[in-house]
């Protein structure tokens, strides 16, 4: 039987994040408003962003974590062949965003309505406080690639391989975005946004192409065993 393991881990879900880092900074990129200091005196603003971003991933963790409980439960419920092609998940998923399908995956409409109320509930505190909050509220995003990030948790295997997949995503999110809500790239990044969406969709169709190359095997193609890369 074929390790699913292999290519289903957290380090996957690293590339996975650093692919849609662009979508997320088009969409969060400017949820930075409701809790960057206004005044120097405010708060640091590298504070601020720690306290976000720690909470998002914790969040992160926490959602993995709880549907990698409940998949394991269905995961050895079925055959184990079947458990051989689980991955191609992902490569389903490289793919809708190298071809930007993931624009059309279904998002909870009243989920990004509870997002708002939060934002404006706790936008008022203490930014490093208010910062936090949004960042934990943020599995509320009407966000696609996220919720099939939460989705593909759910086959991870346990509740720990969960909580890795999804916070593996949120670190790969996190460079990009970082420099999009400190404002360093209004002045620095040179790139186009078209520009960065083509390196995004290149990026995506050569990891689905990698990821496809290593599950060969679970189609009858011999000679991926002795592939001796593992780059995820």
């Amino acid at each position: 039987m074929f390790d699913y393991q292999t290519v289903y881990n957290a380090y996957t879900a690293l590339i996975a994040g650093l692919i849609t880092s662009v979508h997320c900074v088009a969409m969060c990129g400017p949820l930075s408003c409701a809790f960057a200091p206004t005044k120097a005196q405010d708060a640091s603003p590298q504070l601020v962003l720690t306290c976000y971003h720690l909470a998002k991933l914790f969040s992160y963790a926490l959602v993995g974590t709880l549907a990698g409980a409940f998949g394991s439960v269905v995961i050895r419920s079925v055959e184990s062949s079947w458990l051989n092609y689980l991955p191609w998940i992902l490569v389903l998923f490289f793919l809708m965003v190298a071809f930007r399908l993931d624009r059309f995956l279904p998002k909870p409409i009243w989920l990004g309505k509870l997002y708002r109320q939060v934002t404006a509930r706790f936008s008022r505190l203490q930014k490093p406080v208010a910062a936090a909050v949004i960042g934990l509220a943020s599995p509320l995003l009407p966000c696609g690639p996220l919720y099939m990030i939460f989705g593909l948790a759910l086959f991870s295997g346990s509740p720990l391989k969960g909580a890795e997949f999804a916070i593996g995503f949120g670190l790969g999110t996190l460079p990009l975005l970082w420099l999009a809500q400190s404002q360093f790239m209004r002045v620095q990044l040179k790139v186009t946004p078209v520009t960065l969406v083509r390196i995004q969709r290149g990026l995506a169709l050569v990891a689905a192409l990698v990821v496809a190359w290593r599950l060969r095997t679970t189609l009858g193609i011999e000679g991926a065993e002795n592939w001796v890369c593992h780059p995820f």
